[in-house]
């Protein structure tokens, strides 16, 4: 049986030099930033968010809301949540879709007045080892409780996601290690995107605690 070593990460920003004022720059860089910068304002942002993601869970609605105090762009952006099932460049063409037709029902282009303009970014993440890894299940679940939740993030996010997995690297051990096929289609179905990483780390031992007590 081959043990579960969890990784942490950490990210490496970078900053792309391109910024915008206002929602009609905002929409022309959307349109052509690489697919690693619309991952890392929207994907990414759950790494920056260990405990509290927030109403708005993504950088870009943050940004109309606090930066340019559009409230309703806000509103609609924040409806932009990633998923195992949709590649980056699904979220791009969400993402051009609705501040295009926001724009199309302003008289006046919505900008920056005393807030700070949209940098877009890009990342790079570096795996870090933990120290802990497991042989089974309740060595998995006292892991999971004190892992740093960077690890979280990797094995679940960057794995499905970045790595092109489409599944998180947790429920693939639980299935193929372990055995335990319910518990990792559990894992599968749980939508992370809803959680913080602290938060999705209690959901996640809750069904693992849940397996023990009926297993």
């Amino acid at each position: 049986m081959q043990e579960f070593n969890f990784m942490g990460c950490i990210e490496l920003k970078e900053l792309l030099g391109l910024k915008a004022n206002d929602v009609q720059k905002l929409l022309e860089l959307v349109e052509e930033v690489p697919a690693d910068s619309i991952y890392y304002h929207t994907h990414s942002y759950f790494l920056r968010h260990f405990y509290i993601t927030g109403p708005y869970s993504n950088d870009f609605a943050n940004w109309a809301v606090i930066q340019v105090r559009d409230r309703v762009l806000g509103e609609k952006l924040s409806c932009v949540t990633p998923s195992p099932n949709k590649s980056l460049e699904d979220i791009r063409f969400e993402l051009i879709e609705i501040i295009d037709e926001h724009l199309t029902d302003q008289k006046i282009v919505p900008a920056v007045v005393y807030g700070h303009p949209f940098y877009f970014m890009k990342s790079q993440i570096i795996k870090v080892p933990t120290g802990l890894s497991a042989h089974n299940i309740n060595e998995f679940i006292e892991a999971l409780k004190e892992v740093d939740a960077s690890a979280i993030y990797n094995h679940v996010f960057e794995a499905r996601q970045r790595q092109r997995k489409g599944r998180s690297d947790f429920s693939q051990w639980i299935e193929e290690e372990m055995g335990l096929l319910a518990l990792a289609e559990k894992f599968e179905s749980v939508d992370t995107y809803m959680f913080s990483l602290e938060g999705l780390r209690i959901k996640l031992l809750k069904l693992c605690n849940g397996e023990k007590e009926n297993g």
